[in-house]
């Protein structure tokens, strides 16, 4: 990091750290109310008023989802609400995105958007259903986290509504999703979406509903009593174990240095004259649990739990703080064996709720790669282990080298594992492999049936599961050329290439809000009617009307 930059943003915290939230939890239900310090904004400059809120202020909800998914394991309904009166939430802070660089924005969009994803993600995997309980007005990047509820109640008192006023007010768009699960997933019409998204007041009480903007609306009076009964009535088909004692989610240790961060099992260097970045991802390297009892026993400190949560908090670091290395070189150490060996206890104990949990987490990380807007190299040398889980890293990669080294006495290996096959899809809901292969029968058949045998380069070739095999002659030369050529390239291009290539031809409400969503808002954020001098976003709360250029792009 720069010297004279601020200091790097941390998404390690705990409940008794957060300002913004608070988390209780009453039997089977949990609740999640939002309580934002105006005082508490990441960044100086801004107050968070109303509810509105900033990059820390989700860092903590994605850090509660985490403690109700491992620490609270009777947990089935979470009720998301809020602790001020008439308000629940105004959305983003107009003032930080208007002072905010365009890297800034686009990674809190993104984390945003990632978060929101993962609510639906414990709904669809894990048996939690949310209720958003909207006790007051919703509006912008609140509307949009109700939206990834899996149901939506409003407080019916002539006043409360659900806007997203982002259009007509900031000249951007409800850049988290908004637009997709209105239309996707909540199913309004399209003429109602139409002006519902120009209307800055939003819409109330039975039009709301009506439109499908919310499920139902409750009189003030009746109001708590029946989001109570509703977040009883969805824990009732939940598979969440009721009397399982949670597993605490501790610190992560972390080295921090100018030249990366190290973990226990992954490790990040910096080359700032290269802008790479080298990561080295390392298999268990005491006995891994196999046992139900041992896993639960062994807790955060498992590997496949502990490797998702470092690697998790990783990228979120360098993503977020690193803007310039602009390459992640992905490798891996150890003892293959020991990585399937883990693999087969997540395969054998899958119903079992923390083995469930710990799935999800190694999930939702591999996706993050997937989304991430750097370029991706796997490098498979001898003694690395890219088997089952952690061939995944390899297979989110742009491009994989193989060193072909026939003279060693351990040569590079890979090993194709069952995980890979279905475990881990992406957010376009294929497997890595799938989108490899364009989900040909042919190749998948090929792979399917070289599963669990420890393939040479030449074999992994053959198959199509890695770029290029060079010999041990040609490995160092056709690695640096490959690096440098990249590095010249323009990271915007870049960027643009790596997303559209990621997801090939299928689409889903995900891959529509990352590729077509976040690539439009991206672009508005750059445009003058909304982020220049005299810009909608830029002239927000300071009386004067913004002035568009008019001309249709």
């Amino acid at each position: 990091m720069n010297s004279s930059a601020p200091a790097p943003v941390e998404f390690r915290t705990a409940p008794d750290q957060y300002r913004h939230w608070h988390l209780s939890v009453e039997g089977n239900v949990a609740t999640l109310a939002m309580d934002v310090a105006e005082d508490g904004g990441l960044r100086p400059g801004y107050k968070l008023k109303l509810n509105s809120y900033d990059l820390g202020v989700d860092i903590e909800l994605h850090d509660a989802l985490q403690r109700i998914r491992f620490e609270h394991p009777q947990v089935r309904t979470v009720v998301v609400t809020s602790m001020k009166e008439r308000i629940f939430c105004s959305g983003a802070n107009i003032f930080m995105l208007g002072l905010s660089s365009h890297a800034w924005k686009v990674n809190f969009c993104k984390f945003t958007n990632e978060t929101r994803n993962g609510i639906e993600d414990s709904s669809r995997h894990s048996g939690i259903k949310f209720v958003a309980a909207l006790n007051g007005a919703c509006a912008g990047g609140g509307y949009e986290l109700a939206l990834a509820c899996d149901e939506i109640l409003l407080v019916d008192d002539r006043s409360s509504a659900v806007a997203l006023p982002e259009v007509p007010l900031l000249g951007v768009l409800p850049g988290t999703g908004g637009l997709t699960r209105v239309t996707d997933k909540r199913k309004v019409r399209h003429d109602h979406a139409d002006i519902f998204c120009t209307l800055v007041e939003g819409v109330r009480g039975e039009r709301a509903k009506a439109w499908r903007l919310v499920d139902d609306v409750i009189k003030p009076a009746q109001f708590e009593a029946a989001v109570r009964a509703r977040a009883q009535e969805l824990a009732e088909g939940s598979s969440r174990p009721a009397q399982a004692q949670g597993v605490a989610l501790t610190r992560l240790e972390r080295a921090d240095s100018p030249d990366g961060v190290a973990y226990r099992h992954v490790e990040v260097r910096i080359d700032r004259d290269k802008r790479l970045a080298t990561w080295t991802v390392r298999a268990p390297q005491d006995d891994v649990a196999t046992e139900v009892d041992a896993i639960v026993a062994a807790g955060a400190d498992w590997w496949p739990l502990r490797m998702a949560r470092e690697l998790d908090d990783a990228i979120l670091y360098m993503r977020t703080n690193e803007l310039d290395i602009g390459t992640w070189l992905f490798k891996t150490e150890g003892d293959a064996r020991a990585v399937l060996k883990a693999d087969a206890a997540l395969q054998a104990h899958g119903e079992h709720w923390f083995v469930r949990e710990t799935a999800g987490m190694l999930r939702r990380t591999l996706a993050r790669l997937d989304v991430t807007s750097r370029s991706l190299f796997a490098c498979i040398e001898p003694g690395s282990c890219f088997a089952g889980t952690l061939l995944e890293l390899a297979l989110a990669a742009d491009r994989i080298y193989m060193l072909d080294d026939g003279q060693t006495d351990a040569p590079a290996r890979i090993t194709v594992g069952e995980c890979n096959f279905g475990a881990y899809p992406m957010v376009n809901g294929l497997t890595r492999l799938q989108r490899r292969f364009y989900q040909e029968t042919e190749p998948m058949e090929a792979v399917r049936r070289a599963a669990g045998q420890p393939l040479s380069p030449s074999e992994a070739e053959q198959l199509g599961l890695v770029t290029f095999a060079p010999d041990e002659i040609d490995w160092e030369d056709e690695l640096r050329m490959a690096l440098e050529e990249r590095r010249a390239l323009s990271p915007d291009a870049l960027t643009g290439l790596e997303a559209n290539l990621r997801f090939g031809p299928v689409e889903t409400m995900e891959t529509r809000i990352f590729g077509r969503l976040t690539a439009w808002q991206n672009w508005i954020f750059n445009r003058p009617n909304a982020a220049g001098e005299k810009g909608a976003l830029k002239l927000y709360g300071k009386g004067e009307q913004a002035a568009f250029d008019w001309n249709r792009v």
